[in-house]
């Protein structure tokens, strides 16, 4: 995989099947080729598969999984180049890899591995801290492209930057009006940022102009969901500052994703460094 290109976890899984449905969209409208990639897990286990009578029906499996994934893609999105890939190794560090090429991974919020913890164990908060390009978390049963707007949480720290232009070049793309929400827990002033910085920063970028800005006090996950009711995918930054800080790794992040109504985009702390 050379040029950046949308990639997705797959495993088989409901929750794997979304995530294609959502990188093969994503995948279109920015005109890239889409990438499937299935982490085999059992080479990586101390039990020889060579000469064990289940190894070729495990690969065979895998191979299938790859197989019927592409096929989904290509369905859906018939004008984008898709490829699927089994790649041994634990979903984790195969993703991670696969990110130093991508434009965004994709994954479903229970599956890669459902027995390996799945979002709320390793997978997630690997890929969220040391991706090289924005995670988005999608999981199934929820009905698809039905927000009218992106919503991106903002406290003036770097990741909340970059969750700012992500949400303004998603909401360009795909058509949809841009919510920016900074929420700050009651009776804090540290690392607050103020309503002018925010309307400046946002203001300043192609397509801020239009965007619509909330600065509000309370719990920054309660504030982002309430003003997310309506949205087609929530931004944020894995580690901020303020209301924000260690998304991804702390109740806010685990709030958001367990309840948001819809994808939720997250910048990796390793895109800034962090």
């Amino acid at each position: 995989m050379t040029e950046a290109r949308v990639v997705a976890g797959i495993d088989g899984s409901p929750m794997a099947e979304a995530a294609i449905r959502w990188a093969a969209t994503e995948a279109a409208s920015r005109g890239t080729g889409l990438s499937l990639v299935h982490a085999f897990v059992w080479p990586e286990f101390p039990v020889p598969l060579g000469g064990n009578d289940l190894a070729p029906g495990l690969r065979a499996g895998a191979d299938k999984v790859v197989r019927e994934s592409v096929e989904l893609a290509r369905k859906l999105e018939p004008t984008i180049e898709v490829e699927g890939t089994r790649v041994d190794g634990f979903p984790s560090p195969v993703l991670l890899r696969a990110s130093k090429h991508a434009e965004v991974v994709v994954i479903g919020s229970r599956g890669l591995g459902i027995a390996l913890g799945a979002l709320a164990g390793s997978t997630g908060l690997d890929l969220a801290a040391n991706a090289h390009c924005p995670v988005v978390v999608v999981r199934s049963g929820l009905t698809p492209a039905t927000g009218s707007r992106v919503v991106v949480g903002y406290d003036g720290s770097p990741a909340s930057a970059l969750a700012l232009d992500f949400g303004l070049d998603y909401a360009r793309r795909h058509h949809l009006r841009l919510r920016v929400v900074a929420a700050q827990p009651l009776h804090t002033e540290h690392d607050r940022v103020s309503a002018q910085a925010l309307e400046a920063d946002v203001r300043s970028r192609e397509g801020g102009q239009d965007a619509e800005l909330i600065h509000i006090d309370g719990h920054p996950a309660e504030q982002l969901l309430r003003m997310a009711a309506d949205a087609q995918l929530i931004v944020l930054g894995s580690r901020g500052r303020g209301g924000f800080a260690g998304m991804l790794l702390g109740s806010v992040s685990q709030t958001v994703l367990h309840h948001a109504a819809c994808p939720v985009a997250v910048i990796p702390a390793g895109m800034i460094g962090g």
